[in-house]
């Protein structure tokens, strides 16, 4: 059975599931009731971990409140409104564009609303695609898309484990990694971007991690002169991602 909760749909029901996930159809998350596993919920589970899908156990009554009906059967899941790509798919279309690698690497963004104006910015600059990770994160839901504004259905977004193999990886293919914080020191305006690149934005609260932080080839920083300490997520991310593009336009 499906239903709508916050612009993201619900499916839920043993069979209902299972044919969602062997469909192939883009999912976010399965939760699944704590407890016993028995029965076709063992099925259930074996497809999850083979297709290596995001789970988490949840208390009954929690599965009640979310699909809001006491027949969820133990489990449910939320689908995702587009497919998540690999990185590869993401370097493979600044190859087929002609053009060095514009990454963009979120670190545990929390608010759907930041990551959708991102996927908007991201649009507008040329990014090539937006790499976050699968846990401690907000992933590609009906509100994140409407956010941005249909930018989703352009920027391809991939999904990994960890952010900082993720970063190995591109590093590999040749992009050097520029992290954004207020203790950074190079101003974003003096940073050289051109070339490969993959900016890195924090999370709203803690900004970037400290592994994430050590795999980074610089930092830059935002110098701000008002009573305030930091920017909005988004915003930090619009300030430093269109002072790439400016250097592009420049080539």
């Amino acid at each position: 059975m499906n239903r709508e909760n916050n612009s993201e749909e619900i499916i839920y029901g043993r069979n209902a599931v299972t044919e969602a996930i062997k469909s192939g159809m883009p999912i976010n998350k399965v939760l699944i009731s704590s407890g016993e596993i028995s029965g076709s919920l063992k099925s259930i589970m074996a497809l999850i971990k083979e297709k290596h899908i995001v789970y988490q156990f949840v208390d009954k009554n929690k599965l009640n409140d979310i699909t809001r009906t006491k027949n969820h059967q133990g489990v449910a899941l939320y689908t995702a409104p587009a497919e998540y790509c690999d990185i590869d798919d993401i370097l493979q279309k600044a190859k087929e564009a002609n053009e060095p690698p514009f990454v963009i690497i979120l670190d545990e963004i929390q608010d759907p609303h930041n990551f959708g104006a991102i996927i908007r910015t991201a649009d507008a600059v040329g990014a090539h695609g937006i790499i976050i990770p699968k846990r401690r994160s907000v992933q590609l839901t009906g509100t994140v898309a409407k956010t941005s504004a249909g930018a989703s259905a352009h920027v391809p977004i991939a999904r990994v484990p960890n952010i900082p193999s993720a970063i190995d990886a591109l590093k590999e293919a040749g992009l050097w990694i520029a992290g954004t914080d207020l203790t950074g020191a190079v101003p974003f305006y003096k940073a050289d971007f051109k070339g490969p690149i993959g900016i890195v934005i924090g999370s709203e609260g803690n900004g970037m991690g400290n592994l994430v932080t050590k795999k980074c080839d610089f930092i830059v920083t935002i110098p701000m002169k008002g009573e305030v300490s930091s920017l909005n997520a988004s915003v930090a991310a619009g300030v430093v991602l269109y002072e790439v593009f400016k250097g592009r336009l420049s080539d």
